[in-house]
């Protein structure tokens, strides 16, 4: 924040317990914990917001740890999907001009600022969702869906079946990298030159696994971008993700502006 120039005004913390029990002596309690930050910087003021599932251990009742239980954004892959997914990825390369689209940016982010902190039904929920968050919000800005129903093809969800790349933070930065039909964007070279309604993508330890996808729902005062994420479902926060427990000094990102 101080590097930014930006002053958290007020700090709003609160949470609830889930459940409770004994592990090895020790008690344990799961719950959920909610921030809210209010942020001034420099001439805008936004609000960011972080839900974490977490759990308190104690022993004698002393508090002894207290950690994420779900990883903040952190899709893990095998090194078998990561070398299925490698070998695939050139064969997504459509070199076709056909069937542009115009993306609706209003309509993505009026869905990711909807769903931020909920499910749609219509949509099956994953323990690491936040690819699948990205997915519906760019399918809302009008993104076409093909490739059905062949799992490793296209970008698509119906019928309680989806593609790789609409659930897999690691395959949907690499579809984005080739597709030439249907959803396709640009990789620019930084942030700062995303749009509202585009996509980061984000290989958290720099060892080629991409692991978490993030949308960009505004613009702070300098014009880098603030995004929206689900698994740590996050409003308005900052993108570099400095403050995740899953960041390391390797981190590489993916800049992604959705074209029709």
């Amino acid at each position: 924040m101080a590097e930014r120039e930006a002053i958290i005004v007020k700090n709003n913390v609160d949470g609830y317990l889930i459940q409770q029990h004994v592990l090895n002596d020790r008690r344990v309690i799961d719950y959920f914990f909610t921030i809210e930050q209010f942020i001034i910087h420099k001439d805008i003021s936004y609000l960011e917001t972080q839900r974490q599932f977490r759990r308190a251990v104690f022993e004698e009742e002393q508090l002894i740890d207290d950690y994420i239980l779900a990883a903040d954004g952190h899709e893990t892959v095998s090194k078998e999907e990561l070398y299925r997914e490698r070998k695939k990825m050139p064969r997504q390369t459509i070199h076709s001009e056909k069937n542009r689209f115009s993306y609706d940016r209003l309509e993505a982010v009026k869905y990711a600022e909807r769903w931020w902190n909920d499910y749609n039904p219509a949509y099956k929920q994953f323990d690491n969702d936040c690819t699948n968050y990205v997915s519906q919000c760019l399918r809302a800005g009008g993104a076409p869906m093909r490739g059905a129903p062949n799992r490793k093809e296209g970008w698509w969800y119906g019928d309680s079946k989806w593609s790789f790349s609409w659930a897999v933070a690691h395959s949907l930065r690499w579809y984005l990298s080739g597709s030439e039909k249907g959803l396709k964007a640009e990789e620019v070279s930084s942030a700062e030159q995303l749009m509202k309604g585009d996509i980061i993508c984000y290989d958290f330890t720099g060892d080629g696994s991409w692991q978490h996808t993030t949308v960009v729902v505004e613009k702070d005062a300098d014009q880098m971008p603030l995004v929206n994420a689900h698994t740590t479902n996050s409003r308005m926060r900052y993108w570099g993700y400095e403050d995740s427990t899953a960041w390391t000094p390797n981190i590489q990102y993916k800049f992604f502006h959705i074209t029709g």
